[in-house]
């Protein structure tokens, strides 16, 4: 099994596996599970079906495994079996060296790769206090040229009917074939979370744009909620629900879903690519804090 780095503060405890992506295995407070917790059986295999883990350098897809920037096409093998497409970059493929002192957890990955599109170096910290988790992701352009990145945090929640979701936002991208995105709609009334309530009961696969950088959970048969706060850098929220599975997602991040293919046309800006040139840095933080209901 690989190796769990493990530390607590007060009600709230949490544990890394860097070895398993760099992922967040579990999240609790009072020893009630704020996000799904990694399986005995996932640890084992290295499966990275845990808490949360990190999106980079790039978050979700990339159509057609490619995209045109700088003058020539960068090409993606899919990473993600039985997917065609590549989802999510390479972070949560690898593992992350770490370290550690009595409140906090830094993991480092430096993907140095002369074949492949992208290097970088990534840092996530895991920072925690009695009352919340703040990661801080750093991102690093360490290949030869510029190049659009990206990245946010993949969380994942144990769903139950009585599960309500909060947060506001100005637009929302419509899901084509393939779980493409197509076109950017003002937020109706039937898609919006300003006011609060369930999780919807078709699928929802959308990214959330210019959201208002903080979103609550409530889980109200274990008596918890969860309030997730974001730095403006992470202005997309991603909604994944599917009513067949236990488990959704509410994922902050710095660009919606295939915004690389994006980036040349009429609403290329709304998709938040980030051009960072050698040496150039993304950073920001997110924070979780659980509550008694």
């Amino acid at each position: 099994m690989a190796a769990m780095m493990e530390i607590s503060a007060g009600p709230l405890a949490i544990g890394v596996a860097p070895e398993i992506g760099g992922s967040l295995a579990f999240f609790r407070m009072n020893g009630i599970d704020a996000m799904r917790p990694l399986s005995p059986a996932d640890a084992g295999a290295k499966n990275v079906l845990g808490a949360m883990f990190p999106m980079l350098p790039y978050a979700n897809r990339i159509a057609g495994n490619a995209f045109g920037f700088g003058g020539r096409t960068w090409r993606f093998e899919p990473n993600n079996s039985p997917d065609r497409i590549n989802v999510h970059g390479s972070g949560w493929k690898s593992a992350w060296n770490a370290d550690r002192d009595d409140d906090s957890i830094r993991l480092s990955l430096d993907h140095i790769a002369p074949d492949e599109p992208y290097s970088y170096r990534a840092v996530q910290h895991f920072a925690l206090d009695a009352e919340k988790l703040t990661v801080c992701l750093q991102l690093t352009n360490a290949g030869p040229v510029a190049m659009p990145f990206g990245f946010g945090l993949h969380p994942w929640f144990e769903r139950s009917p009585a599960t309500e979701l909060a947060f506001g936002a100005s637009r929302f991208l419509m899901e084509g074939p393939g779980h493409i995105p197509t076109d950017w709609i003002s937020l109706p009334p039937e898609l919006d979370f300003a006011d609060g309530g369930p999780l919807p009961d078709t699928w929802r696969n959308n990214d959330y744009g210019d959201w208002y950088g903080e979103a609550e959970i409530r889980f109200p048969e274990r008596g918890l909620g969860l309030t997730i706060m974001a730095d403006p850098v992470f202005d997309h929220l991603m909604l994944y629900a599917d009513p067949e599975s236990p488990h959704f997602c509410l994922e902050p991040q710095s660009h919606a879903p295939c915004a690389f293919n994006r980036m040349s046309g009429r609403d290329g800006e709304a998709f938040g690519a980030h051009v960072l040139a050698p040496g150039e840095s993304l950073e920001g933080k997110i924070r979780f804090r659980p509550f008694s209901i």
